[in-house]
């Protein structure tokens, strides 16, 4: 009897090892374990996936619609940057994934070609670069040295968050610098854009 195709197998198979990953991170993410975590076999994985990248890509882009979900609703910058920030110290097992595995992300740049924007390998940037057009009048591509200021604070206290890198109990002292570096940083963009 001829086997029929599974519609919903690939997004079971990410579901598994988004599942897997959130648990275990990334010495629990392997073609064998995302199958049976799946409810599959291992070639059905790699008939859906060509390999373990490919699949790290698909879980990429669910941690991206993660991150999104948590701070597409809020109404000013700061509250998205505070949000992000929030996202990475209660999904380190997704926050450590997406810094790791973030370039396979990037589009091949051939010899000669023009620099993709940012925005055009990484959705959520192009969000943020949205919201400061909302927020502070303009153009979304303006706003692209701001973003990239927002991502550096977010990213350089989560890391310092997660990684225990300040001494216990000075993390409240770090939470106050962020938020004034967030702060400053579109404080200087709206001042940029007056004169």
């Amino acid at each position: 009897m001829p086997r029929h195709p599974d519609p919903d197998l690939e997004a079971r198979i990410l579901k598994a090892a988004d599942s897997l990953w959130i648990r275990g991170g990334a010495r629990a993410l392997t073609m064998r374990a995302v199958a049976r975590a799946a409810g599959t076999n291992t070639p059905a994985v790699y008939r859906r996936f060509k390999n373990r990248e490919d699949l790290v890509k698909g879980i990429l882009l669910r941690v991206g619609d993660r991150i999104r979900a948590r701070f597409q609703h809020r109404k000013s910058l700061e509250e998205m940057a505070e949000d992000y920030l929030q996202f990475a110290v209660d999904n380190p097992n997704d926050y450590q994934l997406f810094y790791m595995e973030a370039h396979l992300m990037n589009p091949p740049r051939k010899q000669g070609a023009r620099l993709a924007p940012i925005r055009e390998s990484r959705p959520n940037f192009g969000f943020v670069e949205q919201a400061a057009a909302r927020e502070l009048g303009g153009a979304p591509e303006e706003f692209t040295e701001l973003a990239l200021g927002l991502w550096a604070i977010a990213h350089g206290t989560a890391t310092m968050l997660l990684n225990e890198v300040i001494p216990k109990g000075h993390e409240p002292a770090l939470r106050k610098a962020f938020r004034m570096g967030v702060k400053g940083v579109i404080a200087q963009a709206k001042s940029s854009r007056q004169g």
